[in-house]
């Protein structure tokens, strides 16, 4: 690093479990962020300003109005700009010395194993259930850590799945049949503020596996209900049978 970055990070370098040494290693870090909404948003913002060496955000949606409520990387001049290309702009703004590729496909299974081949870490900030899915099946297959996050309404969840860790579950022991997933904001409504309070926390747990400061949130999960101002975490072990990182059944018999 030189003099500007030795400058730029020296509230977190004098935090003595992350030094100049974790500093490094969120430098040396390539992560991707999967959606560039609400969750995303702040996401990318934290991660860029932290020194996140290199972001690769993929959305392939477009800015609208409705979005401006709570998705505060894009502004009023962003409407109708790929989401991707608008927060790569914001983040660059921010921190003008870090890597930002944006990408504005769909994501698909090739997709995914080709990103995550470039990837540290994934985030999921994504609306969708399928996408969730296939999104935690590349990682799974890939060995990279993911950090997963939720929002609607006046309330949220974050959770860390890392096949790394050899009792970490994953997305799909947690929504196996998608029982809730079909919800979104859309059609049910969200706060603005809360979409900040899950995304930043994402962004913590984000910043805490690359450093290797304190202990993940793999194998639990934190719920947030904004109505109360309550945080409420709850364990979650593998499932038996999942298909992505679960053991077998147990058969009968001989």
């Amino acid at each position: 690093m030189d003099d500007e970055e030795l400058l730029r990070y020296s509230r977190q370098i004098m935090l003595p479990e992350v030094d100049v040494a974790g500093q490094e290693r969120l430098r040396h870090a390539a992560v991707l962020v999967v959606g560039l909404g609400g969750l995303g948003s702040p996401i990318a913002l934290y991660l860029a300003a932290a020194g996140v060496g290199k972001l690769i955000l993929a959305d392939d949606d477009e800015v609208d109005l409705s979005n401006l409520q709570r998705q505060i990387a894009h502004t009023h001049a962003a409407i109708g700009e790929a989401k991707a290309r608008s927060a790569k702009a914001a983040a660059v703004a921010i921190n003008p010395r870090i890597e930002v590729e944006a990408i504005t496909e769909r994501m698909n299974e090739a997709t995914l194993g080709a990103l995550l081949s470039q990837s540290d870490l994934a985030l999921d900030a994504t609306d969708n259930y399928d996408t969730r899915i296939a999104l935690n099946d590349a990682c799974w297959r890939s060995g990279t850590p993911l950090v997963s996050g939720a929002a609607i309404r006046w309330e949220g969840q974050v959770a860390v799945f890392d096949p790394q860790n050899a009792a970490s579950p994953c997305y799909r022991c947690l929504h196996a049949n998608g029982t809730g997933e079909a919800l979104n904001c859309a059609e049910n409504g969200v706060i603005a503020p809360l979409v900040g309070v899950i995304g930043t926390l994402q962004a913590m747990e984000a910043v805490k596996l690359i450093t290797g400061v304190g202990e993940s949130l793999a194998g639990r999960v934190l719920y947030y209900d904004g109505k109360r101002s309550e945080w409420r975490s709850f364990k979650l072990s593998k499932r038996l049978g999942c298909r992505t990182c679960g053991q077998p059944r147990p058969t009968n018999g001989p």
